[in-house]
This record gives C-alpha cells, sequence and structure tokens, in this order.
C-alpha cells in the first residue's frame, strides 16, 4: 500500500529518537527531573541577544514584502552578507552572492546538493562513525552510500581506506567536521592531504569528485582549536551550513549551501541548486529568518556554556573507566561500550535512568553516544548514575 523503500528505511531508522520516546515515557513515571536524557541534539541554550534583538525589528518594523516569496536561491542581500563573512574566515574574495543558496537548515541544504549532483547509482564516500541521516539522504536522490572506517583511535579519516574505496563511479565524499558523533574535528594536514589523493583520483579514471562538508557545527569548538576551511582546501567543494547550534535555533530551519567559484561551470551548478531548492519542495528558506540570520553573522552562543558541560561530563567518565576521546568541537561524547553488547548496555544505563543512545545507528556497534546539550543540572544529578553504571559493568571499583 505504501512506499516500500520508506517501509524499510523506517525498519532501521534513527535509534536518536526511538530513545528520546524512550526517555518521554521514564520522565512520565520517575519525573523529568530524575531522568538523565542525552538523547537527541538539541540545544538549550537560549539565541544571542543580537539574534533575538534582529527578530524583534523585523517583525515590528511592519515593512511590506518581508513575508512574499523572493527568489529561490534567498534574498539577495543577505547571501552577499553571508558570502562576505565566509570570504572574511577564509582570507579570499572569491565567493560572491551568486555562490549562496538560502536552504531550509543543513538537512535541506544537503539533499538540495545531492539532487543536485547525483546521477542514479553513482557514489557518495562517508567516513564511519556518520551522521544517522546521510544514507537515507543519498538514498532520496538516486545514490549509494559507501561507508568507510576512520582510525579507530582518532576518529580522523583513513587515507589508505579511502583510496581503495574510490572508484570511476564515486560522486562525493561527505565529511562532517567538527563531527557528529565523536566532537572530532579533521585536521587541516589530512584534509589537505585528501585533496591531493582526490586530485589524483580525478585524474586517474578522468571524473570530477566533489567535496561535501556538513558544518552546522563549525562555530562550536572548544580550547582554542579552529576548523580549517574547505572552500580554501577543495577545489569542488560545497558546503552544508545550519543556524540551528551557532545561533540556538533548530526548530526555525534556516542554512544555506555555499560552492566553491572555482568549481567547472559554476554558474550551472548553481542553477541546479536553485532548481533542486524549489522542485525540492522548500521553494525558499524562511523568509523572516534569513532577513534575521543576515544581521546575526557576527553573533555566537556562548560556547563556554558547552565546554562547561563537556568538562564535567567527559571528566566524570574517564574518572568511572570510560574509554572516550575528547571533544574538539560539536556537543558528543562518543565512548568505547565497555561490554561486547552496546544494546544491552544501553538497556543496564535505563536501569540508571540514564538515556543514551547506541552507535549502531552510527555505524559503530562498540561506542555508545550522549548529547551534553542538556542542563548542568542533569548533567550533575547524573553523574552518581553513571558512577553506579560503571561499578555495574566492572569498571569502577
Amino acid at each position: 500500500m505504501f512506499s516500500q523503500r520508506v517501509m524499510e528505511h523506517l525498519a532501521g531508522s534513527s535509534g536518536i529518537r526511538a530513545m528520546f520516546e524512550e526517555g518521554a515515557q521514564l520522565k512520565k513515571i520517575y519525573g523529568a527531573e530524575n531522568v538523565f536524557d542525552f538523547s537527541i541534539g538539541n540545544p538549550d541554550p537560549e539565541p544571542p541577544a543580537e539574534t533575538k534583538e534582529a527578530l524583534k525589528k523585523f517583525v515590528l518594523e511592519d515593512k511590506p514584502g518581508l513575508h512574499w516569496y523572493m527568489s529561490n536561491a534567498g534574498y539577495a542581500d543577505v547571501r552577499a552578507k553571508i558570502a562576505a563573512d565566509l570570504n572574511k574566515r577564509n582570507g579570499s574574495s572569491t565567493l560572491s552572492g551568486d555562490n549562496i543558496v538560502m536552504t531550509v537548515g543543513a538537512g535541506g541544504g544537503l539533499n538540495v546538493i545531492l539532487k543536485s549532483l547525483l546521477n542514479p547509482g553513482e557514489e557518495v564516500i562517508v567516513f564511519s562513525p556518520f551522521f544517522v541521516e546521510y544514507g537515507f539522504y543519498i538514498d532520496n536522490h538516486g545514490g549509494k552510500m559507501v561507508v568507510i572506517e576512520t582510525d579507530p583511535e582518532t576518529f580522523q579519516p583513513d587515507l589508505d581506506v579511502l583510496e581503495q574505496s574510490i572508484t570511476p563511479r564515486t560522486k562525493a565524499i561527505l565529511i562532517n567536521s567538527p563531527h557528529n558523533p565523536t566532537g572530532v574535528i579533521y585536521s587541516e594536514e589530512k584534509l589537505r592531504a585528501m585533496a591531493l589523493l582526490m586530485e589524483a583520483k580525478e585524474r586517474e579514471y578522468g571524473t570530477t569528485i566533489f567535496l561535501i562538508s556538513d558544518e552546522p557545527y563549525r562555530d562550536i569548538v572548544y580550547d582554542g582549536a579552529t576548523v580549517p576551511s574547505v572552500l580554501a582546501i577543495f577545489k569542488n567543494s560545497l558546503i552544508g551550513y545550519s543556524y540551528s547550534k551557532s545561533l540556538s535555533l533548530p526548530g526555525e530551519r534556516i542554512g544555506y549551501v555555499a560552492a566553491n567559484n572555482m568549481i567547472e561551470n559554476i554558474d550551472a551548478l548553481m542553477d541546479a541548486l536553485i532548481f533542486a531548492n524549489r522542485s525540492l519542495g522548500f521553494v525558499n528558506a524562511p523568509s523572516l529568518f534569513q532577513k534575521v540570520v543576515g544581521e546575526s553573522l557576527d553573533a555566537k552562543v556562548d560556547v563556554g556554556i558547552y565546554q562547561e558541560r563537556r568538562d564535567m561530563l567527559y571528566n566524570h567518565l574517564i574518572e568511572c573507566g570510560f574509554d572516550c576521546i575528547k571533544p574538539g568541537g560539536a556537543f558528543y561524547l562518543f565512548p568505547k561500550c565497555p561490554i561486547p553488547d552496546v544494546m544491552e548496555f544501553k538497556n543496564r544505563a535505563l536501569k540508571h535512568n540514564i538515556i543514551l543512545v547506541p552507535g549502531t545507528g552510527f555505524g559503530s556497534s562498540k561506542h555508545f553516544r550522549l548529547a551534553y546539550c542538556c542542563s548542568v543540572e542533569t548533567i550533575k544529578k547524573s553523574l552518581p548514575a553513571f558512577t553506579a553504571l560503571a561499578k555495574e559493568v566492572g569498571i569502577k571499583k
């Protein structure tokens, strides 16, 4: 009766939402204050004051036309501001507003990119662990997801494995840095080596391989870390960006796609991106919040809020005997599961009212994810529960 493909996807769909729903049931039983929900990356800080003031300004000035249709690419003045901001970040002047398409968040942007690039059966390489929706996005547009492992100790891309995995049907490599679920930032050295490898494979096969960078966490970084610019490293590069995290606006679904001006036939690609934005049914990104983010480009949430939470939870887990890489960005921990069966570990955590997400949905059966974008109070109250859980599985005496 219904789409067989969708029904198949539903059967293997996101464990994140499943755990979120399980947490909701526990909260009804024990009270929300007694359940420690680390399931979903839903940032709780309020948007910056500048963003709220911009919203007030555009709502209250009652200027005619604010809610009308505009170009499917978005408002020209907002796109120009974003291009200028990216040029400043990259130390260049190559981008213009014509290289930007405003999108319905990064998820919408990735679908716009993939629809514009993919022919049936072409391959998109992703690195495991990976964001759970990537496979669905790629399948939406007839592509084939090729999953390859990262270095198990650092979660950095393994370029030897990448070299063996690129084929004449490889259309794109999709990366995410800072990374969900590990919090790892891909190093500039690694990215430059990847660019050289891709160029060599393009010459070998006579093809073009695109680098797609999913960057919703680009501005959530710690300890003085920087995120290398893919536009400055990869000629054939596109960015999918969202203001969900940097401005704490996940429910507003506002972001953009930026395409490197060095891409051959860039005008044709931009036309394709704009067409995809329309034909996928987005038509255009939300008009009001295009204007709001256009006046909030220098605003950011206080990253110190997340760093305090990271340090509190990470330090306690390490003290309890868990094995985990310290995140350089985003707001997730991805510890190794201390017992062989991650689903059994998830069930044991539930007995302590800890809601975590098994790593299986991210492509790893040996890890679990904790989203620490919840309140400090939740984290503080959870620490004894993690201690008890660690004792139960035998990693803490």
